[in-house]
């Protein structure tokens, strides 16, 4: 799928959520491959609607099986690192910590050449409605289910630049 293609059906997918984009928000739609090539598999489709110094709020689409790689968001400049809350507005996201599970007990499927970046299988099932609060220092990794999913995160600021993956091919910025 190119970075186009995940622009038109992440519209798609806002639209069915009945969340609004303006022509302006649809056409700076962040696309992020991190670095991977892999839309289908490995990336995130966001709209920011704001990132100040104490808060951020965005939308984010993730396809069917499309997986955001493990992550943990660190400390920097002062701060304790990104708290964020995930709400599900529609389709089903499975978001996985520390704390248990074995990745032969997940509904995710990791493809077979990354399987060694991942580490951590404590799966919680958010559907429409659902929400999660991750601390800082957690280290994590979602997936859309089987339909996909449109999910508003709230947190504390936002710094991706900073994140740090379990996977050394990723660049979280990558064409952003």
């Amino acid at each position: 799928m190119t970075r186009e293609e995940a622009r038109l059906k992440a519209i798609e997918y806002f639209d069915k959520a009945h969340i609004y984009l303006n022509d302006e928000e649809k056409k700076n739609l962040e696309i992020a491959d991190m670095g991977l090539g892999r839309l289908d598999e490995f990336g995130i489709e966001i709209h920011i609607y704001i990132n100040t110094e104490r808060y951020a709020a965005k939308e984010m689409v993730l396809f069917p099986g499309q997986i955001c790689p493990e992550q943990i968001h660190p400390p920097f400049e002062g701060d304790i690192g990104k708290e964020e809350t995930f709400r599900v507005r529609m389709g089903t996201l499975y978001v996985y910590t520390e704390g248990g599970g074995a990745i032969t007990d997940i509904k995710a499927k990791i493809p077979e050449d990354k399987r060694d970046a991942f580490h951590v299988f404590n799966e919680t099932v958010l559907n429409v409605g659902d929400q999660c609060t991750l601390k800082p220092g957690v280290m994590h990794w979602i997936c859309g289910g089987p339909e996909g999913c449109v999910v508003s995160e709230f947190s504390s600021r936002n710094m991706d630049e900073y994140d740090i993956y379990a996977d050394p091919e990723v660049v979280r910025m990558h064409g952003v």
